[in-house]
């Protein structure tokens, strides 16, 4: 199938289309001029957690909780992303008042990601010293945990992911990156590549799986594989690995589906 030549535009608009029909999420919309664009949306975070049953004030103080490691300005992006991370991962302790048991907060459904709220935002404003838009940001539960850059045909997906790493320096939007795990990029020639916030470019490898279905292009292809909701929550659960000092984060490689 030859895509050599189509516009840019065109090829987010499938993709658009891919997630929102095929892969089940939300469209939230085009958000160029859309105010108070965020890596943590707490409207849309309230009402997931409301609708899980939770109260409130809980919900007042896991948010506050969620936003001031989000945005520690103590501390580098890597550490942020890793606090983050952790909340995400062991859930939110919170305490209503003084002598009362300390409750938690679970801002993921990781036993039942059917239960999670996946949705898709295009063309996402973000304001700074320097405003930047990526292509697309999935949402999950209203916190967003992956951005995607999308190049034409004729133009390498390397360029895609140095937009993203410059996206990600101080002087122009870091802070929104500190709840990212998953940076894809991708074109309908060469596919999809994709790792963790603050990865060089040389490690991204290409998301292979599949290779003798060739009834679509490869960029689709992959982004269903790895995009599907049951298995992105596994793979922020089981394969998201810190490497223990303050250099990066990084993805574990599931084994057969990557290069």
């Amino acid at each position: 199938m030859s895509t050599v030549g189509q516009p840019e535009r065109a090829t987010q608009d499938r993709v658009i289309a891919l997630f929102r029909d095929e892969l089940g999420y939300r469209y939230l919309g085009d958000w160029t001029d859309r105010v108070g664009n965020s890596n943590i949306d707490e409207g849309l975070v309230s009402a997931w957690l409301n609708k899980s049953g939770y109260t409130p004030a809980r919900i007042a103080v896991a948010l506050h909780k969620l936003w001031t490691e989000a945005g520690n300005h103590n501390r580098t992006l890597y550490g942020n992303n890793q606090a983050v991370y952790k909340l995400l991962r062991y859930s939110v302790p919170v305490k209503i008042e003084a002598g009362k048991v300390t409750e938690t907060v679970h801002l993921i459904d990781w036993k039942r990601p059917e239960q999670n709220d996946f949705a898709i935002a295009e063309e996402v404003t973000l304001k700074g010293n320097y405003e930047r838009r990526p292509d697309a940001v999935i949402y999950v539960n209203g916190i967003a945990i992956g951005t995607l850059e999308l190049k034409n045909s004729r133009v390498s997906i390397g360029d895609s992911i140095r937009q993203s790493l410059s996206n990600q320096r101080p002087e122009f939007n870091a802070w929104f990156y500190s709840t990212v795990q998953f940076v894809f990029a991708g074109n309908d020639s060469e596919g999809l590549k994709y790792d963790t916030t603050e990865t060089p470019e040389k490690y991204f490898p290409k998301w292979t799986e599949d290779e003798a279905d060739d009834n679509r292009f490869k960029l689709d292809k992959y982004l269903l594989k790895i995009c599907d909701k049951r298995r992105l929550i596994e793979l922020r659960h089981d394969f998201v690995l810190f490497d223990g000092g303050a250099s990066r984060s990084g993805l574990r490689r599931p084994s057969g589906m990557c290069s």
